[in-house]
C-alpha cells in the first residue's frame, strides 16, 4: 500500500508506476492476493473504464489453478508425480499378485494424468514469466493509431496506466489491443512491458 499513496499522491497522478509493478510482481507470485488486492486499488485511479471481454469459462477455471501455486511448486508436483509413475510401474511388473499388479497398473497410469497436467501447468506458468506481450501506458494519454505512422488516422484515447497486450512491432511502433478487443499502432516509447 505504500508504493500506491507515495506514488498516486493526493491528486491522483502517477498511478501507471505502481499498476506496472503490481502486475510484474504477480507474473513473478501469482498466488499473492496481497498483490491482487494492491493492484485492484491501483486499478480504481486510472481513467480508462475498459469492460473487457468475457472469457471462456474452461479458460479462466485453468488459470484460476495455474495461478494458485507458483511455477517452482508445479515443477515439483510434476517430478513427485513421475516418480510415482516409476513406482507404480514396478509394482506392477515386479508384483506376482494379480490385485497389486491391477493397483499398480492403474495407479501408474492416474499418476502419468497428473504428471502431464502438473507439466502443462508449470510450462504454461513459466511462459507467463517470460513473456513480454503485457504492457501499462505510461505517457499521461497516448493516441492510438490505424497504422504505424504518426500522421494515422487517431482511433483511440488511452490514459496512464492502462493495461494492454503487444501483438506486432514494427521499428519503434508496437500494435496494441486492449481488453475490449480494440487494437492499433502506437510508439513503443509510451508503454513500458511488464
Amino acid at each position: 500500500i505504500i508504493p500506491i499513496i507515495f506514488c498516486l499522491g493526493v491528486s491522483g497522478q502517477f498511478v501507471a508506476p505502481p499498476i506496472l509493478y503490481y502486475n510484474k510482481a504477480l507474473r513473478i507470485a501469482p498466488s499473492q492476493e496481497d498483490i491482487r488486492h494492491n493492484l485492484a486499488i491501483a486499478e480504481t485511479r486510472t481513467k480508462d473504464k475498459i469492460t473487457a471481454v468475457p472469457e471462456f469459462f474452461l479458460h479462466r477455471w485453468m488459470r484460476v489453478v495455474r495461478n494458485s501455486v507458483n511455477c517452482n511448486a508445479w515443477g515439483a508436483l510434476s517430478l513427485l508425480f513421475f516418480a510415482l509413475i516409476l513406482t507404480f510401474a514396478l509394482l506392477f511388473l515386479l508384483a506376482s499378485r494379480l490385485g497389486v499388479r491391477k493397483a499398480g497398473f492403474y495407479g501408474a497410469l492416474c499418476s502419468l494424468l497428473l504428471f502431464v497436467a502438473t507439466t502443462a501447468f508449470a510450462i504454461s506458468s513459466r511462459n507467463d514469466i517470460l513473456t513480454e506481450n503485457e504492457a501499462v501506458v505510461m505517457s499521461s494519454a497516448i493516441s492510438v493509431k490505424s497504422s504505424p505512422d504518426r500522421s494515422a488516422t487517431d482511433l483511440f484515447v488511452l490514459h496512464e496506466g492502462t493495461k494492454l497486450r503487444i501483438v506486432a512491432e514494427f521499428d519503434e511502433w508496437v500494435e496494441v489491443v486492449i481488453a475490449d478487443g480494440k487494437k492499433g499502432w502506437t510508439e513503443r516509447k509510451n508503454i513500458e512491458t511488464i
